[in-house]
């Protein structure tokens, strides 16, 4: 899921000019990446190779049975910073911030620290 005007929405109405923007996802099995957000391609890419190299049904331990999602979080990571110059989210021409659910769907929450000035 693309969350970067929800972020970048934020960073503009925090009044925050020069700074950084902490995003955390307090999520075992969901992760946050930035990546190019221009081509949908790309997603699509991203989450058909992870299925592939962690496949669902492989042979874990945990009980649970959502072992993939743990390893695939663990790859994409809970925690971005992004910088703020200007008032404005810095990213590259491509570059979108990338919500992924591994277990879901279910509903998750994406924390913000805006700080800066």
């Amino acid at each position: 899921m693309d969350i970067t005007q929800e972020v970048r929405s934020n960073i503009e109405n925090s009044g925050i000019k020069e700074g950084s923007c902490n995003i955390f996802v307090p999520h075992t099995t969901a992760g946050v990446t930035i990546n190019e957000n221009a081509d949908p391609a790309v997603k699509k890419d991203i989450i058909q190779h992870l299925h592939k190299i962690i496949p669902k049904n492989a042979n874990f331990s945990h009980m649970e049975g959502n072992s993939d999602a743990h390893i695939k979080s663990s790859l994409t990571g809970p925690s971005l910073t992004v910088l703020i110059h200007n008032g404005k989210l810095i990213l590259g021409t491509w570059q979108g911030i990338l919500f992924a659910e591994y277990d879901g769907p279910r509903t998750r929450k994406v924390y913000l620290q805006i700080q800066g000035d």
